[in-house]
Order: structure tokens, then sequence, then C-alpha cells
């Protein structure tokens, strides 16, 4: 009764801010994304006759019972559905720099989801290890299929109907995306919290909602045209919308550091010298740059020359889960 899942983190384009239900993990809107190559999880999971409790270890140290008791709790969901009380030994190696704003749930969660459900012979299809998934980390609902793909926010009160569908392989196009990384400290505000904050006092994010459907549909359409300035247009306005209600919060969450103003205005003067290049931001305060392959290079190493950057890291579309 054992397994191993590899897992891809990913980005999300259209972002997802404000959660329906907190428990389930049923967003408010739905989101696209694209799977990255480089950074992911691999878990593997045995369920073990001996074990008193379940055992989490992760990068070969042995977890608080904290981290233990999410992973439990997440096993819990599989466990009813088998009808087993059996515990679980959990090896997890995390190969995801979140001190650069990539999420290490998304691919953790992904993985585990998928490792243990095939450990106890569950014959799930990729969907439904989508809607597990997304039990543990909502963005982990995407990190199951590689490319592009997008999020359904659903409307179905048990969340059946809310999981992850692919939209382009990552094999289809190729675009580049840089991880500009201006800070590394622990932000002060999570996610989870700004997200609550936002929906509960914000009065911009009404607006955020009644705008976010029409991005999806114009993204949607950019994808599948492989048309990269539609895209980057759109994905950028996005980030920016979503920050905005964030700021309208009582008392308002600020994620952007110094160091991520600059970067926003380099890659927008960039852009007024003729280089297709946008940028998008997740909750904090590095920068994610958008471009094509063949102006990667310059990209990279003009980003490099900022005072404010410390690191830049490249990343392409990357594959789904995958069992080894």
């Amino acid at each position: 009764m054992k397994a191993t899942a590899k897992a891809n983190t990913n980005i999300a384009l259209i972002k997802y801010w404000g959660k329906r239900d907190e428990n389930l993990f049923l967003p408010m809107n739905s989101s696209i994304s694209i799977t990255l190559d480089k950074f992911y999880t691999i878990t593997t999971v045995e369920f073990k006759e001996k074990l008193d409790s379940d055992i989490f270890i992760l990068n070969k140290n042995i977890e608080s019972n904290s981290e233990r008791d999410k992973v439990s709790r997440f096993l819990d969901r599989i466990r009813k559905r088998t009808g087993t009380n059996l515990h679980a030994e959990i090896i997890s190696e995390n190969k995801v720099p979140t001190a650069a704003g990539f999420a290490s749930s998304a691919s953790g969660f992904a993985a585990l989801a998928a490792a243990a459900s095939k450990s106890l012979n569950l014959d799930l299809d990729k969907k439904d290890i989508s809607i597990l998934a997304r039990q543990g980390s909502g963005s982990a609902s995407r990190s199951i299929y590689g490319g592009f793909v997008e999020w359904q926010k659903g409307i179905q009160k048990d969340g059946q109907d809310s999981f992850a569908k692919p939209l382009l392989s990552e094999k289809d196009w190729n675009i580049s995306i840089l991880s500009v990384v201006v800070a590394s400290k622990e932000k002060n505000v999570s996610s989870r919290e700004g997200m609550k904050r936002t929906i509960e006092t914000s009065p911009f994010y009404s607006g955020w909602l009644s705008t976010v459907e029409k991005d999806l549909v114009m993204v949607r359409e950019a994808i599948n045209a492989q048309d990269f300035e539609r895209l980057g247009e759109v994905v950028e306005g996005n980030a920016l919308k979503m920050h905005a209600t964030m700021l309208g919060a009582e008392p308002p969450v600020l994620y952007w550091q110094s160091g991520t103003m600059e970067v926003i205005h380099y890659i927008q003067s960039l852009r007024l010298s003729g280089i297709p290049v946008y940028l998008t931001i997740d909750a904090g305060p590095n920068v994610k740059v958008l471009c094509l392959p063949t102006d990667e290079k310059r990209i990279y190493e003009s980003l490099l020359s900022l005072p404010s950057v410390k690191e830049v890291i490249t990343c392409h579309p990357g594959e789904g889960i995958t069992y080894l």
C-alpha cells in the first residue's frame, strides 16, 4: 500500500482571490494558470498496519505536530472514502523556493492527493484527483495538469463541480516565466487572511468579481490563438486589479515593497521600447515576468542589473502529475 507521485507548482495568470467556502476551498471566481517545469514536490505515501498516527517527513526532517495534523486531516478525507483506519508514513521532497514567491502548497497537495489515493488503490481520474487536491490547497487543483489550466469555480455546495481542466498542453506553446526575487522575508499578512479581509471590508471587491469573468474569456481566447501580447495585457491588468482590491481593505493589505515598484516600472519601460514583456504578482512582493523565449536572455540579464533584484529564476510550461 505504497505509491509515489510528483507534481509541479504553478502560477496563476487569472487570479483566484477569495473563497466562498473555507473548509472545501471553493473559490469566488474561476482562475487560469501555467504549470511550471522547474519546481516540484515528490511525495511517497505508505499506509502501514503498525502505525498509531501519521508520520510526516519533509526534506528529511520530521515535521511539527501542526504540519502533520494538516496532512492527517487531508488523509482523513481519503480514509473516510475508502473505509480504512490505517495511518500512513508520508515522505516528501519539496523543490519549491517559497522565498521566490512560488506556492509549495500547490505541488505539495497535488502530489499528496495523487500518491495517497493510488496507494489505497482508489481508481481516480484526473478530474477526481483535482477535486481531492483542492481540499488541501485551492491552487493544487491546477497542478494536476500540465501547461495552461483553468480551475472552474463551480456552483454546487459540495464542490463536486469545482475542479481544474486543461486548456493547452505544455508542449503546444512555450513561453518564458521569469521569477524576479526582490524580497525573501516572510510576509506580514498570509494569503488566507488577505483574502478574508478583502472580501469582508474592501469596497473594490465587487468590482473585481464583476470584471474577472471578462478577463477569463479574453485569456482563454488568447491561449487558444497563442496571442502572447493579448495574453500579457489581460494577465498584467488582472494582477494589478487584484492588488487594488487589497488596498481598499480595512486595514489595507499591501504586499509590494520598493523593489516591486522598481520592477513594475522597468517592465513597463521595456514594453514602451518595443519588447513584448508583461508581469504578474501574487500575494507577495516578488514579480513574475512573462516574455517570449527569443527575448528571455536579454530580459533576464537586464533584470539582474536592477539594484533591488536579488535573483531571477527562469521557468517554462511544465507537465502535470506523474507517478514514479
